[in-house]
């Protein structure tokens, strides 16, 4: 495609995605899905569960139709540990707080009791309660993840900026359980094509996230991946009121912190004819851009990834646009494998908070989120 039309789609994308992307209504949505409701959308408190009532909510506020055979929802069953009871922690008599000066590997064990730590290097610190091992490591940046099963050991990071003396003693009393059989749910609608209402247009976000560690401790998962569950729900409000050409789908996936789990089960699943999808494209950590946007695939889908790259020149919506070959780091994954064009897109720059407590609503820029979704729209408009 010549530089000419190209301009053009880039000017007719800008305007009408101008009155459709509404900064209010993603700033609610945000609020709402990193609220203490939703308790970090994950497996403790409903979190997860809370999450899809709202988004649910807003798929029927479009007046989408319902992808999964008259429903909304595609349930699937994974082992996840939990963390739901008590969660003390003191660190040579001192009390710590969970998420901010330290946190446990998401695989821990339920252990109660105490111990002398010896220390192994400059970071690392050891010991054991009873029979379980417990290794104890300083960090600069405290992260957390997901775990389907149980370790036989017991680590813990604390952040070496709020403690400063060397760890000698520990005192812990952590309940967790492992939940075997745990319901998560794929959720989906889509818009029928105004033309062609065999090909497929899809866009996905995993609106899972981390959930929480007892009562007091939970990870709002703003970047990850609320901003890219608002994204969705903006471009679904968009082609509601510009039909788009190709049948289009919005998929929300769950279990995605917990291994890419509710992306695999759907591709695996034949709820959609694979060899339909035009293009599909995976958003997650919208919330930055100060350094523009990453394309995994870009290197694999060249001439798309040229398509986009013109488009962005011509409506100088992102400082860059970088690209990167295949890689299994989001939910675009499975459908790569299985032969479908895809991008996954995500934002670069700007603030560091990741898979922590302080990724959080208020404090995300949403530096170019409007410039990402006059990129998306115009993008698609091309095919």
């Amino acid at each position: 495609m010549t530089l000419k039309p190209l301009l053009f789609w880039a000017l007719v994308g800008f305007s009408l995605s101008l009155a459709a992307q509404d900064s209010l209504y993603t700033r609610f949505l945000l609020k709402q899905l990193c609220s203490k409701r939703c308790y970090g959308r994950g497996y403790v408190r409903q979190g997860l569960h809370e999450a899809e009532k709202i988004i649910t909510r807003e798929m029927k506020a479009c007046g989408a139709e319902p992808y999964f055979a008259g429903q909304f929802f595609q349930p699937f069953h994974h082992p996840v540990n939990t963390f739901e009871g008590k969660t003390l922690l003191k660190l040579n008599g001192q009390k710590l707080q969970t998420g901010f000066d330290y946190i446990p590997n998401a695989g821990a064990p339920s252990l109660k009791g105490s111990c002398l730590l010896s220390q192994q290097d400059s970071v690392t610190f050891i010991g054991q309660v009873g029979t379980t091992p417990v290794q104890l490591l300083l960090k600069n940046k405290l992260t957390w993840t997901v775990a389907n099963k149980t370790a036989a050991h017991f680590n813990i990071e604390v952040d070496r900026h709020q403690f400063n003396s060397l760890p000698a003693s520990l005192e812990i009393d952590y309940q967790t359980k492992l939940i075997k059989n745990f319901e998560s749910r794929n959720l989906a609608c889509q818009l029928k094509g105004s033309a062609q209402t065999d090909s497929l247009i899809v866009f996905s976000a995993h609106y899972d996230h981390l959930g929480g560690i007892g009562s007091a401790c939970y990870f709002p998962g703003a970047n990850d991946n609320a901003s890219g569950v608002s994204m969705l729900l903006n471009l679904l409000r968009y082609y509601r009121e510009y039909p788009p050409k190709y049948t289009t789908v919005f998929l929300f996936f769950a279990g995605e912190e917990a291994g890419l789990l509710g992306s695999k089960f759907f591709t695996e699943s034949g709820e959609m004819d694979l060899a339909k999808i035009k293009f599909l494209t995976n958003l997650d950590l919208l919330g930055t851009g100060d350094e523009g946007i990453m394309v995994v695939n870009g290197a694999l889908y060249q001439e798309q990834f040229e398509r986009l790259e013109k488009i962005n020149t011509s409506g100088d919506f992102l400082p860059q646009i970088k690209k990167r070959g295949k890689a299994a780091n989001s939910d675009h994954y499975w459908f790569t494998e299985r032969g479908v064009p895809c991008f996954f897109i995500y934002t670069m720059g700007g603030i560091s908070a990741y898979h922590d407590v302080h990724d959080r609503p208020e404090t995300l820029p949403l530096t170019r989120y409007k410039n990402v979704f006059r990129l998306l729209t115009t993008f698609i408009a091309t095919f």
